[in-house]
C-alpha cells in the first residue's frame, strides 16, 4: 500500500488517494496502485493508457523531509511520461488530418519548454507511489529537461533579476542579506506568474489549463464521495490545495525564509560581483531539496487542515496564481477528466494489478459501461 492516508469526504468515509495531472487533450489521475492517462482523439473518441504502480516510498524513503524529495523528482518522471504519450497521440492525430488533406504535416505546437512548465504546474507533488519503471531516453531526458528548466526559472533567472535590480537602484545589497533573499523570492514570483500569463494566451496551453481545471473539478467530486458525473463535478471549483502551482509558490515563499537563514553563514568570496552571484548559484543547489522537502510537508500539512479557519489565508497565495493555470473546462473535458478518475478508481477496487497498454473507447458513457 502506498504511504499516502486515505482522503476522508463530507460523509465520513476514506477513500483511496487520487491525485492528478493535466495532459495535452487529456487527464492523467493515479491512485496508490495504478494510473490512467485519457486522451480525447479528433474523432472524439477516448483513448486511455492504465499502467501499475510500484510504492517506492517504504522504510526511510516515506521518512519526513525524505518523502518530499521522493515524491517531487517521481511526480516529475510519471508527469513528463504521461505527457509526452498524449503530446505523441496529438500530434498523431494533427498529422493525420494534415495528410488527409494534401497539406505537409505542421511541426510541433508544443515547444520542449512547455512541456516541462506544464508537468510543474499541473502536477500534485503528492504523487501516492512510486512511478512506473523507465528505462526510455526521451522520458529521461524530459525529466532532465524539467529539472533544468526549474533550476533556470526559479533560481538563476530570479537572482539574477534581483541582482540586476539592486544595482540598477543603487541599493549594493549582498547577495547573503535577508533584504537580497526577499527581493529574489519576490523576483521569482514575479517571474513565474509573469510566464504562466504569457503561455496561457497559446491556445495549446489554454486548453491544458482547462484541462487541469476539469482535473481538480472532478477529484473534488470524487473526494466528496458523490457520482462521478458532469452533474456533480460542474458545480465545484478549480482550486485544489494540493496543486503543483500552489506548491510552486510555496517553493518562492519558503525559500525566501531558508535563505535569508542560511545567508549569513555562507562565505563572502569577494572575486567581483559575477563571480559571487555564480559561487552563491552554486552554493544554493545543495539547498534546494530541503526546500522541496519543507514545502512538501507545509502544504501537505495545509491541504488537511486548512480547508477552513484562519490557516486558510496561507493557501490563498497559491489559489490566487491557480486562476492563471485553471480555466474553467467544458462538458467534453470534464468526461475526460471523469473517464481518467473512473478508471483509477475502479482498478483500486479489484486486487489484480492494472494492466499495461492502450484501449480505445468511442465516447465516455461506454468507458464508463465498460
Amino acid at each position: 500500500m502506498s504511504n499516502q492516508p486515505a482522503v476522508t469526504g463530507p460523509d465520513g468515509v476514506a477513500r483511496p488517494y487520487i491525485g492528478g495531472q493535466a495532459l495535452i487533450e487529456g487527464v492523467m489521475m493515479r491512485s496508490p496502485h495504478a494510473f490512467a492517462a485519457v486522451v480525447r482523439r479528433r474523432d472524439g473518441s477516448l483513448l486511455v493508457r492504465e499502467e501499475p504502480m510500484k510504492d517506492l516510498r517504504k522504510g526511510p524513503l516515506a521518512l519526513p523531509l525524505v518523502r518530499g524529495v521522493v515524491a517531487l523528482v517521481e511526480a516529475l518522471k510519471l508527469g513528463s511520461r504521461a505527457l509526452r504519450f498524449s503530446a505523441e497521440v496529438y500530434e498523431r492525430d494533427m498529422d493525420a488530418e494534415e495528410a488527409e488533406k494534401k497539406q505537409s504535416p505542421k511541426p510541433g505546437l508544443l515547444s520542449l519548454l512547455s512541456l516541462p512548465v506544464i508537468a510543474l504546474v499541473t502536477s500534485e507533488p503528492e504523487v501516492p507511489a512510486g512511478s512506473p519503471a523507465s528505462g526510455d531516453g526521451k522520458n529521461r531526458l524530459m525529466t532532465w529537461l524539467s529539472i533544468g528548466f526549474a533550476l533556470l526559472l526559479f533560481v538563476a533567472l530570479p537572482q539574477a533579476f534581483a541582482q540586476g535590480l539592486s544595482s540598477g537602484l543603487g541599493l549594493g545589497l549582498d547577495i547573503r542579506s535577508s533584504q537580497f533573499q526577499l527581493l529574489t523570492g519576490l523576483a521569482k514570483i514575479t517571474i513565474v506568474v509573469g510566464y504562466m500569463l504569457a503561455i496561457r494566451r497559446i491556445p495549446e496551453i489554454y486548453r491544458v489549463f482547462q484541462y487541469h481545471g476539469a482535473e481538480h473539478k472532478s477529484i473534488y467530486a470524487y473526494e466528496a464521495g458523490e457520482t462521478l458525473g458532469l452533474q456533480a463535478a460542474r458545480a465545484k471549483t478549480t482550486l485544489h490545495p494540493r496543486c503543483g502551482t500552489t506548491f510552486i509558490v510555496m517553493v518562492a515563499l519558503v525559500s525566501i525564509v531558508v535563505f535569508s537563514v542560511l545567508g549569513p553563514f555562507l562565505p563572502q568570496i569577494g572575486l567581483g560581483r559575477l563571480a559571487d552571484n555564480v559561487f552563491f548559484f552554486v552554493m544554493k543547489l545543495p539547498f534546494l531539496p530541503v526546500i522541496a522537502a519543507i514545502t512538501f510537508e507545509l502544504q501537505r500539512l495545509l491541504a488537511r487542515h486548512a480547508k477552513k479557519g484562519p490557516l486558510r489565508l496561507f493557501l490563498w497565495p497559491g489559489f490566487l496564481v491557480q486562476k492563471i493555470t485553471t480555466i474553467e473546462p467544458d462538458d467534453a473535458q470534464l468526461e475526460v477528466a471523469l473517464a481518467a478518475l473512473s478508471v483509477t478508481a475502479k482498478r483500486e477496487q479489484k486486487p489484480e494489478p492494472a494492466p499495461t497498454g492502450e484501449r480505445s473507447f468511442a465516447d465516455f458513457g461506454t468507458l464508463v459501461a465498460g
